[in-house]
Parts: structure tokens; C-alpha cells; sequence
């Protein structure tokens, strides 16, 4: 039978799977159902996924406050990842703009699997000029880039804006985004990702191993914290008084807390109340928040994703662990084959 029958009748695909909480151990790779498109949804053949802090505090179930819609006694949905590239096998009866063959990312819970169903407001078509690979790296770190850049922060022309933890899978969006936008862009990281950052277009670069910029004279119009390990005072005491906090928790960090990046978050819509002119924003960014100028964007070569390493499906539990305990820059990418 021809490579392309035997997957269309495949009732088996293999896919990432976490009963429990826990460390990478408890990640398998498994045979599952595939799945079905609803009305609404496409099935889409994988063929590239990416890794998020998201999938490492899913997989931890990390804070414990998050298990409330998470699960108590463990994970509701059992399969991980949620960034992916790949190429339209089936459509559901109302879907109308894609039909099977088209190249799309998007981002869905299960992604780290052969076969995932998507609703069709979740995907797009894919930049021409990526990779799958390229592709897959874009929607979860590349919304939130450009929604706290250019929607919530307002960043443009003659806005100082300072971005902390810019060497990360939303930090090298941020940079880029930045760039674009010509603000002026003090990107802080530490010293082994100064050449990466300056790369991506920073105007300054701040190195944290040897600078601390809360100590820093410089005022910015907007901090972008994507760490969430400096105090509110340390990011107000930096901006100007007019000025825009975006916070988008933090990133990998030690497990086991209560409360993990919602402690800072929950201290800034408290102090926020009593702030009349400095505005402190916490971004969020929906599953269905649209592609479309992202793709734009990357087709116009404004934004080029970074990508430190991939791995195999069956290698997604090396990579998280590489994640957790390297400080990975940039991007980790999953090739499924």
C-alpha cells in the first residue's frame, strides 16, 4: 500500500502522553486514537512542534494554584505541547479557507503528536519563506511578543522600551518586534546571549551577570518583564512616570511553589489600584488570538524565528529537561516525522 493510503487508514498515532505530574520521566510516547475534526476543525499532519514554559509548568503542574484548571489529581489533557507547523490532511464540513494539502502552524493543546485537530481559529496558513520548523517556533512566543510589544506597550517610534529576559523564545520575538516598531530597545540577558540579541536588532544591551539595571540611571516608556524574578519597585523604579509595566509571568523556574510567577502578578493588580499615572499591565494572550500579522511579519522578514536545538518526538522529554536545567535561548524545536 502507497505511504500516503497507509497513513490516511492508521487508527494509531503516536503522540506524547503525562498521566500524572512530574518530572520528564513521566512523559511517554504512546499510541492514541487519531483524532477526528469536528465542524469546525482540521486535522493537521505535524510535522514540526515547539516547547514553551507553558508545557514545562503543565507537565510539572506548576504553580499549585494553577491545578485548578489544570486538574487536581492530575493533568485533563494528556497530551503535551502546543506550538505546531504542518500540512492539512482532513477539514471539518464548515471549515471553508483550507482544504487538505495546505501548509499552517498554529497553536492547540496535543501538539506533540503525529495528528492533532485544531479549530480553524487557532491556525494559519504558514510563512511561505519558513521552515515547518521556523513555523512551529512562531505562535505561542510570537503573539505574546507582539500583542505586549505593540498593543499592550504601545512600543514605537521614539519609546524607549527595555526588555528583560530578551534572549528567550518570546525575548528574541520582543527584539525583532522592537525593531520593527523603531523603538529604541535595551535588551537585558546574560553574557553568553549579547551577540545573539545585538543580532536581532537591540539598540543597547544590558548583561546582567555585570550590570543591574534597576541600579541603572536609564528611564524607559515601557519594561517588558518576561522573567518575573525582579520586584515590582526594581521594574517601577526604572520607568519613566508615564510609563507601561507589561508582565508575562516568568519562565522556567524551580518547581514546587504555590504560587510561582501569580505571586508577582497578584502584588501588580494590587499595587495598580493606587498607581495614577504608571500603568502596570498584565498580558494576556487567547488561544484564538489571530496569526495573521505575525505571519505578515515573518513573510516580510521583520521577524525571523531563533531556534538553539531540536529534537525527535520521542526525544520531548530530553528536551524539556534541557529546558529546565540549561536556560535554553531562543527556541527548542520537536521534528516529527
Amino acid at each position: 500500500m502507497p505511504g500516503a493510503l497507509r497513513r490516511a487508514y492508521r487508527r494509531f498515532v503516536k503522540a506524547i502522553v503525562q498521566d500524572r505530574y512530574g518530572s520528564p520521566d513521566i512523559l511517554e510516547l504512546r499510541d492514541i486514537d487519531r483524532p477526528s475534526p469536528a465542524d469546525h476543525e482540521v486535522l493537521v499532519r505535524v510535522h514540526a512542534a515547539a516547547l514553551n514554559a507553558y508545557d514545562w509548568h503543565f507537565m510539572r503542574g506548576d504553580p499549585y494554584l494553577a491545578r485548578a484548571s489544570m486538574g487536581f489529581g492530575g493533568p485533563k489533557k494528556k497530551v503535551r505541547g502546543n506550538d505546531f507547523a504542518g500540512r492539512v490532511e482532513a477539514v471539518g464540513s464548515k471549515v471553508r479557507d483550507l482544504e487538505p494539502g495546505d501548509e499552517v502552524f498554529g497553536g492547540v493543546d496535543g501538539a506533540f503528536a503525529e495528528y492533532v485537530c485544531v479549530p480553524e481559529n487557532q491556525l494559519d496558513r504558514k510563512p511561505a519563506n519558513l521552515t515547518f520548523e521556523q513555523a512551529a517556533a512562531l505562535p505561542m512566543a510570537g503573539r505574546t511578543a507582539l500583542k505586549g510589544m505593540r498593543e499592550v506597550g504601545q512600543a514605537g517610534p521614539g519609546k524607549r522600551v527595555l526588555i528583560n529576559g530578551a534572549s528567550g523564545g518570546v525575548g528574541t520575538f520582543a527584539v525583532q518586534i522592537g525593531r520593527a516598531l523603531d523603538a529604541e530597545v535595551t535588551a537585558v540577558c546574560s553574557t553568553r546571549n549579547v551577540d545573539l540579541v545585538r543580532s536581532l536588532g537591540a539598540d543597547h544591551v544590558i548583561d546582567y551577570t555585570k550590570q543591574d539595571f534597576a541600579r541603572g540611571e536609564q528611564r524607559y516608556d515601557v519594561v517588558f518583564d518576561l522573567v518575573g524574578n525582579r520586584s515590582l519597585r526594581d521594574l517601577r523604579r526604572v520607568m519613566t512616570p508615564d510609563g507601561t509595566l507589561v508582565l508575562s509571568g516568568g519562565g522556567v523556574s524551580e518547581g514546587g511553589s504555590v504560587l510561582g510567577p501569580l505571586k508577582l502578578m497578584m502584588h501588580s493588580q494590587l499595587v495598580s489600584k493606587f498607581v495614577r499615572r504608571q500603568r502596570i499591565r498584565i498580558l494576556q494572550v487567547p488561544p484564538e488570538t489571530p496569526l495573521a500579522a505575525l505571519r505578515e511579519l515573518a513573510e516580510d522578514g521583520k521577524v525571523t524565528p531563533m531556534i538553539e536545538r531540536t529534537y525527535k518526538l520521542a526525544e520531548v522529554p530530553e528536551a524539556i529537561r534541557y529546558v529546565e536545567t540549561e536556560h535554553a535561548r531562543a527556541k527548542v524545536v520537536i521534528t516529527v516525522d
